[in-house]
């Protein structure tokens, strides 16, 4: 099977970005809802932190498949002329 081009996979990268960052607000905002968050301050800030912050992480492996590694078969890196003409 040939590799995805890199346009496509930028694309599909793209979107399943978008559709993690979006599930992981709606489940930040239902875990909001919990007393146990709201009664205590310092565990709600700390909370808030983490659901404001946590997405990067999952994110991480996929913004880097999608960039992927752009090299030529001779292992020199691709120019941006070069991974445009794909």
């Amino acid at each position: 099977m040939p590799p995805m081009p890199v346009r496509l996979r930028k694309l599909v990268g793209a979107i399943a970005l978008i559709a993690l960052v979006l599930s992981w607000v709606l489940i930040a905002m239902a875990l909001a809802q919990l007393p146990v968050l709201r009664t205590h301050a310092v565990l709600e800030t700390g909370y808030f932190a983490v659901a404001g912050l946590g997405w990067i992480l999952p994110a991480m492996p996929l913004i880097r498949w999608a960039f992927g590694k752009q090299t030529t078969e001779d292992g020199r890196r691709r120019t941006d002329e070069e991974v445009r003409s794909q």
